[in-house]
């Protein structure tokens, strides 16, 4: 018994064992994942009556934060739909008309006539996400977003 408590007294006046600090991997300053350091420009989306919403999918790096605009022709009335890439994102903000939402939550956003929305979010959960016109089933009405 009077070995044990030697041990444990031994043990707790030498304190913790501290080895060689690991290098941090990312240094962003201040602002930390806000950052301009951190922050890419993504290509815009198009949503026009018969067009593709995107040229080609989007991969993206989790803990970046991006920035990206959805512009509407007005040709006719859509929306883009994803509640998945939302839950795997944290939406910084929504900007509309220079009026700026900070959301809690996102499903969709729709366009009822021409405008832009530019949106900045950090990719968080990895995996294949899409952003989708409700309703259709054609390839090209969609972007695809990759977290990695």
């Amino acid at each position: 018994m009077k070995r044990i408590i030697a041990i444990a007294a031994a043990c707790w006046l030498a304190g913790p064992v501290a080895g060689p600090v690991a290098a941090q991997p990312f240094d962003y300053g201040f602002a930390g994942l806000m950052s301009a350091s951190n922050r890419e420009r993504l290509e815009p989306l198009t949503l026009a009556s018969g067009q593709p919403v995107a040229g080609a999918d989007y991969e993206l790096k989790s803990g970046t934060y991006y920035r990206l605009q959805i512009v509407a022709d007005g040709s006719a009335e859509l929306a883009l739909s994803g509640g998945d890439f939302f839950r795997a994102i944290w939406v910084n903000e929504i900007v509309i008309n220079k009026i700026e939402i900070r959301p809690m939550g996102v499903h969709s956003i729709e366009f009822d006539a021409a405008g832009e929305v530019d949106m900045s979010f950090i990719a968080v959960v990895p995996g294949t996400y899409e952003l989708r016109i409700p309703g259709s089933t054609g390839e090209t009405q969609r972007a695809v977003f990759h977290i990695r």
